[in-house]
């Protein structure tokens, strides 16, 4: 797999149906230490090293770490911050739509960090939000199936495949439920503005009978087993575990275009000890931590000082223009609308309703 060593194994949206929380105190010893408070949907086990780097270099420090749904981050910011009352430190989400708009409504303060002015400019809104991650989506596909042929590695190429084989990929291919999955939402706005004849791959997976799940563990288990051939849109840090663990799984960086999608880090607003938050994010955006990130974590880093696998840098000189980023920005906001949300959902039912 020769993109796999490039892609997270890290399932980072598998998230607790509640938030957890959990303590680590400080490394000094002192009970007394200053406590920095993290919303993050990263589960907590799969933080941990992050977590323990950051009190290696900042042993005066306890660390309260609550790791909750998407919603529920943004849920708590407004409602916390609209009753006066004191916020997170510092929130980590992969919802990029609601972490922009937390600091497009007021509910992020500024943080000039040290790595600021050398952050890629799409990954750096306004010196508020930070994408901290570089996540690509790909094409999965079950290796036993194809044998004979190549798997597609364009959507041109996957609708010419669909067509070809009719009836014999019947229900065999699956991607996120847009209505469902936040993520899936997020790839499909993407693919609307970056592919004009989308709606042509969407009406070719309709005409497959293709199956619409809400997770990506779903759709991988089944390609994995061969009750799938193909997966689309799928986010890779599930590809590549599944890959790892599951040798009929392949994964394939679309040709045409591979959308890159991010977690973003923010120090809310109505921080208690927003001082701690922006320690907490220098942390993340150091090269030290995001070293971490790229080989402990196994997500690919953003930092332009970061070299080697896992990292935007090394992806970037593989694959160039091929890789379209999700610019942190307000433009993530438009399919927050309730009405063009709807819009795209309702054309999306009706494409696959007519096949």
């Amino acid at each position: 797999m020769r993109f796999l060593s490039l892609l997270c194994v890290l399932c980072g949206f598998s998230m607790p149906a509640a938030a957890q929380l959990t303590l680590f105190p400080a490394r000094s010893g002192d009970l007394a230490a200053p406590t920095v408070v993290v919303y993050s949907s990263l589960d907590e086990p799969l933080a941990r090293p992050m977590i323990i780097g950051f009190q290696t270099a900042n042993p005066d420090v306890a660390v309260r770490y609550e790791d909750m749904l998407t919603g529920e981050i943004y849920d708590r910011i407004v409602k916390e911050t609209d009753a006066g009352e004191r916020t997170a430190d510092f929130a980590f989400s992969s919802a990029m739509d609601l972490q922009v708009k937390l600091s497009n409504d007021g509910y992020a303060q500024r943080s000039d960090m040290p790595m600021s002015g050398r952050w890629p400019a799409w990954a750096n809104w306004r010196n508020t939000a930070y994408a901290l991650t570089f996540e690509p989506a790909v094409f999965v596909y079950h290796k036993p199936s194809f044998t004979k042929e190549k798997p597609p590695s364009t959507r041109a190429e996957l609708v010419d495949y669909l067509k070809r084989q009719g009836s014999a990929v019947f229900g065999k291919i699956g991607t996120y439920d847009i209505e469902r999955s936040g993520v899936g939402f997020l790839f499909m706005a993407r693919d609307q503005e970056q592919f004009g004849d989308i709606w042509s791959v969407i009406q070719a997976m309709g005409a497959a009978g293709v199956k619409l799940y809400s997770t990506s563990s779903a759709i991988l288990e089944r390609v994995s087993d061969g009750r799938f051939v193909l997966g689309y849109n799928i986010l890779g840090s599930y590809a590549a575990d599944w890959a790892s663990r599951h040798p009929d799984v392949g994964i394939v960086l679309p040709r045409d275009y591979t959308v890159v999608m991010s977690r973003i880090g923010l120090v809310p607003q109505a921080a208690a000890t927003p001082d701690l938050g922006r320690r907490y994010l220098e942390f993340f955006m150091s090269k030290e931590g995001q070293t971490i990130m790229a080989r402990e974590l196994q997500i690919p880093a953003v930092s332009p000082d970061v070299a080697g696998v896992n990292t935007a840098n090394t992806m970037r000189e593989m694959l160039g223009g091929q890789l379209k980023p999700v610019p942190v920005s307000p433009g993530l906001m438009v399919y927050l609308d309730q009405v063009k949300r709807a819009r795209l959902i309702a054309r999306w039912n009706e494409v696959l309703r007519l096949q």
